[in-house]
């Protein structure tokens, strides 16, 4: 069929029609003579005014181009990008995961404030809840991943509910729909870590009523390992108008006077320009470049660890294999619900001695990293959950046994020739 829409220019970089895998590569880029043909890297720390009225008005709106700790070109076209591969209003990038995380929770939480998570969360993320958030006043409570847990453990000041659309490791679902009706009811919003979402290809929360979506664009976005980054992606639903933050201050609030850019704007003051936790152009290139083949790759990984995962369930020296894909998850249907082309490329199994397993593979790699093109493994227990107690690391589906694996683009051949040789 013809295609008839009109040609993009400078001003719409992007179409809301257009296939995951062509918004991948075509967003943030402008049309015209002397373009670019892909996202240059603007290396710069301030950009120009012609007059003092044009500076104010940029100090007081933050809508064009002023510092870069704020706004920088490459960063800006990395983030239109993100916002059209998950379906949002507005993204901000930032520094890590991490930074994203901390000012995800505080553009809703001040001292005082709860938030409602599930357990199975990475374990930076589960210090950040139990550690970093007491030391601002802001309490956290850590549950089931279930309905009925989270809203058991909502109490009058909980302004967030947090999950992860595939726990890390623990390979379990939330109910997104369910977890957004309980946090809605209460004033509350649904954060949701979509790093193992794939930037919305395997998954896009803000359409199942989620309100505010993180990335560690370290992982599947970049794709290569080598850069870090992370990102804060908002919708248009969100409702503020029971958070103080957002009210207090009558026609001075914040609500009053950003509108429906409230939350995203004060996710950009916060984490970029108070925090300071901006993202180098540099990096922002190269996780651009990454978005550009997610699908191919991402497709390809979780076939590849679908197969692995069934085919290490039928190991005698394997123990239990977690992986949301299989039919006897636990969690398969919701992942059926929830995700789309494929359940995801990380996988977890037990084995009976981690360090003979890790010691003797030739090809997979002994990594703390995710979303890379080669396969990594890692020892949960000792390494990304190790600062935990031993209860959180149970709770987050850790045991001393547990080898968490980020499938790659090998073959699957090889990978599985490697396991089995591991296993010995």
């Amino acid at each position: 069929m013809t295609d008839t829409r009109p040609p993009l220019d400078e001003t719409q970089p992007t179409d809301t029609e257009w296939s995951y895998e062509t918004a991948a590569v075509q967003t943030g880029i402008p049309r015209g003579l002397g373009q670019t043909v892909g996202i240059p890297i603007h290396q710069a720390a301030a950009f120009q005014f012609t007059t003092l009225e044009e500076a104010q008005s940029e100090f007081q709106l933050n809508q064009g181009l002023s510092y870069a700790r704020l706004q920088n070109p490459t960063v800006r076209a990395l983030e239109e990008r993100i916002t059209a591969l998950e379906g949002g209003a507005t993204t901000v990038a930032l520094s890590s995961g991490q930074a994203a995380t901390l000012t995800a929770i505080l553009s809703v939480c001040r001292a005082g404030d709860h938030v409602v998570s599930t357990a199975s969360l990475f374990g930076g993320s589960a210090g950040l809840l139990n550690n970093i958030l007491p030391l601002m006043g802001i309490s956290a409570t850590l549950t089931e991943n279930t309905p009925e847990a989270i809203r058991a453990a909502m109490g009058p000041n909980t302004r967030l509910v947090w999950a992860e659309t595939i726990g890390n490791p623990a390979g379990d679902v939330p109910d997104l729909e369910a977890f957004a009706a309980i946090a809605h009811e209460r004033g509350a919003l649904l954060g949701i870590d979509n790093t193992w979402g794939g930037v919305g290809y395997l998954c896009r929360p803000l359409e199942f009523s989620a309100d505010i979506v993180t990335h560690s664009l370290t992982k599947w976005a970049g794709g290569h390992g080598s850069v870090m980054g992370g990102s804060v992606t908002v919708g248009t639903r969100h409702d503020l108008t029971r958070n103080p933050i957002y009210t207090e201050g009558g026609e001075n609030s914040i609500l009053n006077v950003r509108g429906d850019a409230a939350l995203a704007w004060r996710q950009r003051w916060f984490g970029a320009h108070q925090l300071g936790m901006t993202l180098a152009p540099h990096n922002a290139f190269l996780i651009a470049q990454g978005l550009e083949t997610l699908a191919l790759r991402l497709g390809r990984e979780s076939e590849t660890a679908l197969a692995l995962a069934a085919w290490l369930g039928e190991q005698p020296q394997v123990g239990r294999v977690s992986y949301p894909g299989l039919p006897g998850s636990a969690h398969h249907d919701l992942a059926r619900k929830y995700l789309r082309g494929g359940f995801g490329a990380v996988l977890t199994f037990e084995v009976p001695d981690p360090a003979a397993f890790l010691a003797r593979l030739r090809v997979i790699r002994i990594a703390p990293n995710l979303g890379d093109t080669r396969t990594l493994v890692v020892h949960p227990w000792t390494t990304t959950h190790g600062r935990l107690p031993e209860a959180a690391r149970r709770a987050a589906g850790v045991t001393d046994r547990t080898i968490r694996m980020s499938v790659g683009l090998e073959s699957p051949q090889d990978l599985q020739a490697d396991l089995a040789a591991a296993l010995g």
